[in-house]
C-alpha cells in the first residue's frame, strides 16, 4: 500500500482536491488515472481510502470511501535532542524515530551545541516522508529549537530522564522505563551536556540515566532511547 499525506482531509468530508504540488506527484509522476485507489492520511491517525474521479495535474479530486482510525501508541514519547554538527546524522534520527515511534521531537540548543540553527521545513519534509513510508498514521508533531534552560521553563507530565556521559550516579534506562505514560529524554550535543546543565535538569526532577556501556553519537543515542521505549510498551 502507498500512502499519501494531506494535513487538510478531514472525516466529514466527501471529496477532497490534492494541492497543486500533490497533485502534479500523483498525475504526471505516479501516472494515477480516474478511477485508481489511494490510500490518504491527515497525520492525525485517521487514513482515508479514495477513487480518483479528476486527475488533473493542477487539481487531483479524490471521492472518500472509507474512512479507519489506527489506534495511537500506548505511551507518549518527547525526545528534546541536541541537533548535530552534521545536518544528515539529525535527519536520520528524525526518520528511524518516526518509523519506530514518537509524539514530539524538540531540537534543543546547548553549551556545547556546534548546529544552533535547524533547517525546519526540511526535518518536516523527513517526518512525512518516514511516516508514509512506515504506514503509520499519526505525524510526530516537530518543535522549534529552543534553548536547553528555556526548556526545562516548561510544564511537564510522567517520567523524566536526561541521559548523559559524566561520570556521575546514573541508573539505566531501560530498568527505569514503564508502560502507558508520558515520557521526556534529553539528548545532547556531541560534546555532551555541560556541568551547569546537567545540574540544572537535576533541579527540575529529571532523572540521570545511562543508555549502556559505550559512549555513543547523538543520533544514535536517541534512537536507543526511542527503541527502548518501544520496546518496553510491546
Amino acid at each position: 500500500m502507498q500512502l499519501f499525506y494531506s494535513p487538510d482531509i478531514s472525516k466529514n468530508q466527501e471529496q477532497f482536491t490534492f494541492s497543486k504540488e500533490e497533485s502534479r506527484h500523483i498525475v504526471k509522476v505516479l501516472r494515477k488515472k480516474d478511477g485508481d485507489i489511494l490510500h490518504i492520511t491527515n497525520g492525525k491517525g485517521d487514513v482515508f481510502t479514495a477513487v480518483i474521479l479528476i486527475a488533473a495535474i493542477k487539481s487531483c479530486t479524490v471521492e472518500i470511501k472509507e474512512v479507519v482510525t489506527q489506534n495511537p501508541l500506548n505511551y507518549n514519547l518527547h525526545l528534546a535532542v541536541a541537533p548535530t554538527k552534521m545536518n544528515d546524522r539529525y535527519e536520520w534520527f528524525l526518520e528511524k524515530a518516526t518509523e519506530i515511534g514518537i509524539s514530539t521531537i524538540t531540537p534543543i540548543i546547548c553549551d556545547h551545541s556546534e548546529r544552533k540553527v535547524i533547517k525546519e521545513d526540511r526535518f518536516e519534509k523527513i517526518l512525512q516522508s518516514a511516516m508514509k513510508q512506515s504506514l503509520s498514521a499519526y505525524l510526530p508533531k516537530l518543535n522549534p529549537a529552543i534553548a536547553f534552560k528555556e526548556f526545562l521553563k516548561q510544564d511537564f507530565n510522567g517520567a523524566l530522564y536526561i541521559a548523559h556521559c559524566e561520570e556521575t550516579n546514573k541508573k539505566s534506562l531501560k530498568k527505569e522505563l514503564q508502560t502507558n505514560t508520558d515520557i521526556t529524554i534529553l539528548i545532547g550535543p556531541e560534546g555532551d551536556f555541560s556541568t551547569k546543565e546537567i545540574e540544572l535538569a537535576l533541579t527540575n526532577n529529571f532523572i540521570p540515566v545511562t543508555l549502556g556501556e559505550t559512549r555513543l553519537r547523538t543520533e544514535t543515542a536517541a534512537i536507543v532511547a526511542c527503541h527502548s521505549v518501544a520496546f518496553v510498551n510491546e
